[in-house]
């Protein structure tokens, strides 16, 4: 059952972005740009996520909303665990501001869905270019968080297998200490119901923390991630321990008595 569903899923999300992927070309075109084409692509990314719910069994429970930063121009980069796919559509159809991915640009190239990214206000990079590619993040980024665009990068760089931890890169702190703006660090466990690499997806609840913002003024890009590094890899430990025997064979914390008061 789990199979025919996600085949199910794959072709209704294969179908659906068709018409998304026109329409955002066909805009272009006709000279529209920014935020009409980005409703329109988190219209679609919020169809998957909501046909997930009703195709898969796949239930969102999300925290911390109320840490992220207030006001239409406070700007933020977001740091996010990456397990799957899912997250990548999740993200931009709960923000209360839009987001602009930072990712290759060998997506430009997937039919329909890397044609229509390209022609939204995102950030791909050539990641052959080193310091080059990385002037064009803060550059583009600087110019984006002016209007009130978040900033989203997976500092990871690539999915991770559940109970996994890939090596944290300092992109993402570095874009935010060149542009002032704080970092929200974000854990996601996705892979429960969306493995890495898997086509079969299985009911079940993903779990977002979204957790408080860190000031990146007078910071240094490496123990600023260290600190999101720090908060993400507990929080998953926390959220999903039977991914992590470590943390699943700790005894629960003992509740404060009196005597502690």
């Amino acid at each position: 059952m789990a199979f025919l569903r996600s085949v199910i899923h794959m072709l209704w999300m294969g179908i659906t972005v068709v018409p998304y992927a026109l329409t955002i070309m066909l805009g272009t075109l006709l000279g529209v740009r920014g935020m009409p084409l980005y409703r329109i692509a988190r219209a679609w990314l919020s169809l998957c996520i909501s046909s997930a719910r009703v195709l898969l069994g796949i239930r969102v429970e999300i925290t911390g909303m109320e840490h992220l930063p207030q006001g239409e121009t406070a700007g933020a980069v977001l740091l996010v665990k990456h397990q799957s796919t899912f997250e990548t559509f999740l993200m931009p159809s709960i923000m209360p501001h839009p987001l602009a991915y930072v990712f290759k640009k060998e997506l430009l190239y997937v039919p329909f869905f890397g044609w229509a990214i390209g022609r939204l206000d995102m950030i791909h990079i050539d990641r052959g270019q080193g310091s080059q590619a990385f002037r064009k993040v803060v550059q583009q980024g600087r110019d984006l968080l002016a209007k009130g665009v978040w900033v989203i990068m997976f500092p990871e760089g690539t999915r991770i297998a559940r109970g996994q931890k890939g090596q944290y890169k300092t992109g993402g702190t570095r874009l935010a200490i060149a542009t002032g703006v704080p970092v929200v660090p974000i854990a996601v466990t996705s892979a429960k119901v969306w493995p890495r690499k898997a086509f079969v997806k299985r009911p079940g609840v993903v779990d977002v923390s979204i957790g408080k913002p860190i000031p990146s003024v007078g910071r240094h890009a490496d123990e600023l991630m260290q600190e999101v590094e720090a908060w993400i890899e507990a929080e998953m430990r926390r959220l999903d321990p039977g991914a992590y025997p470590e943390a699943a064979a700790q005894p629960p914390a003992p509740a404060p008595s009196d005597a502690d008061h």
